[in-house]
């Protein structure tokens, strides 16, 4: 189900926000309630585009890259995204993700349609 921009949402399940390699598992808790304040249609989800990321961010997950290592960095995602675009066939893994800003003051990028619900 699509959700506009400032509809109220609920998580459908427990959403992981931290990933591998991070000191102890992060989640937002299922039932917790925010608003929808943009989404992306059409994101990559998971398969090649997602392993390359994940690796990039594990690499440089360390380092505190500022000014031209930073715009490195953003570029290499960007042509890593466009790359794996190219490999995927048209509408596979297509998904809508949404920016959700939870009343307990998380925002978070890119939380799956079928992670939320209606509030």
């Amino acid at each position: 189900m699509p959700y506009e921009t400032g509809a109220k949402v609920r998580l459908t399940r427990d959403v992981r926000v931290t990933g591998e390699g991070t000191p102890g598992p992060l989640s937002l808790a299922e039932g917790l309630e925010g608003f929808v304040e943009g989404f992306t249609k059409g994101a990559p989800s998971g398969g090649i585009a997602q392993s390359a990321l994940d690796e990039v961010e594990r690499i440089t997950r360390a380092s505190q890259l500022t000014g031209f290592s930073a715009a490195m960095m953003d570029q290499v995602r960007r042509q890593v995204t466009r790359h794996a675009a190219a490999y995927t066939p048209p509408g596979a893994g297509d998904r809508t993700g949404y920016k959700v800003r939870f009343v307990n003051g998380f925002v978070l990028d890119g939380v799956d349609e079928d992670a939320l619900t209606r509030a």
